[in-house]
């Protein structure tokens, strides 16, 4: 609440003399517009009055919108929460009415799905205001689920280059975003084989993305590609996350293609650590999520698994960049 002095309610009082000044005030205490700040001094008159008071403000007057929601909005929401927070409501109730609306044009027919984004902008005229706005705060105090919206999340889509289409093929999954460019112009100009492996395609993983992109290879890629008998390979950073991310794709998608890791450029880069020396190799982060199945280690000898661990227990990495377009061209090879 505001204050205000005694002086600025007489000022506001304009009334001549003191009675009169006495009763404008008590009347607006009678009333709830004011009251007195009790530790604040008197005024020294008969009757007294004490020099500062409390602005009350006066309580909102909610019944048109009990009304609209108990008699207006869709049954398909509900609206316990608002009529328990009409407050809130009174904020909200631009974008409840036109959920309302929405439901109620559907009726009882379920409608056909399309993406988060479509269906945003179909209720709210925000294509945002779900993903990013407050349309998911919405939803929970409507007491609606987004899948009662019938949609579907969207995914990147795979950047990818093939050199040929044939099948079967090795399909080649590589994190990061240098790699791939470095090995689609070695692809181009005529390359075949990598460490050994003769790669048909090279997709772009771009980290973590490849978790949520991969859920619609069947769907997004080309069907030499997508094919059963192909071959999958994983190449990644050398670190907790850069495992960890093979391992997850492994066991989100192991039942439906069968991933393994690209042992050849893996065994490249121990080679080319030993050449550059541990220390030359940089921190990893120190956030990075340690815990690993050992799914990843499995395709892997003895010797090099513990000169990866080695490198893990340093609190170092090995990025992808350590190898280059020279040495998808020409071959890596420990002395």
């Amino acid at each position: 609440m505001k204050r205000i002095s005694l002086e600025q309610l007489i000022r506001e009082s304009k009334a001549p003399t003191y009675r009169q000044q006495y009763q404008f005030i008590c009347h607006k205490i009678e009333t709830n517009q004011i009251k007195p700040v009790k530790n604040s001094p008197l005024n020294g008159k008969t009757p007294a009055l004490h020099t500062r008071y409390w602005i009350t403000e006066p309580k909102p007057d909610y019944t048109d919108l009990m009304e609209e929601l108990q008699f207006q909005i869709s049954p398909a929401i509900q609206t316990d929460y608002y009529l328990n927070h009409l407050d809130v409501y009174q904020k909200e109730q631009k974008w409840v009415r036109l959920l309302s609306r929405y439901f109620k044009k559907q009726g009882h027919d379920s409608p056909e799905p399309v993406s988060l984004n479509e269906r945003s902008f179909q209720i709210w005229g925000r294509e945002k205001f779900l993903q990013r706005e407050q349309g998911k705060k919405i939803l929970a105090h409507c007491g609606i689920s987004v899948g009662q919206l019938f949609v579907y999340e969207t995914t990147e889509p795979l950047a990818y280059y093939s050199a040929d289409r044939q099948i079967p093929q090795t399909v080649l999954i590589v994190e990061n975003k240098d790699t791939f460019y470095s090995m689609r112009r070695s692809l181009f100009t005529g390359l075949k084989k990598i460490f050994s492996e003769e790669i048909g395609t090279v997709i772009y993983g771009a980290g973590k993305g490849i978790l949520r992109s991969f859920s619609d290879f069947g769907f997004c890629a080309e069907p030499h590609i997508r094919a059963p008998e192909n071959r999958i390979l994983y190449f990644g950073d050398l670190d907790y996350e850069g495992i960890g991310i093979y391992e997850r794709l492994h066991a989100l998608f192991c039942s439906e293609h069968e991933i393994v890791p690209f042992a050849g450029a893996y065994e490249a880069m121990l080679a080319k650590t030993k050449e550059y020396g541990m220390d030359f190799l940089p921190e990893a982060s120190e956030n990075q999520n340690q815990n690993l199945s050992g799914q990843f280690f499995r395709y892997f000898p003895k010797k090099s698994t513990e000169a990866m661990e080695t490198v893990l227990r340093a609190g170092k990495y090995i990025p992808q960049e350590i190898l280059n377009i020279r040495d998808w061209r020409m071959g890596y090879l420990p002395e």
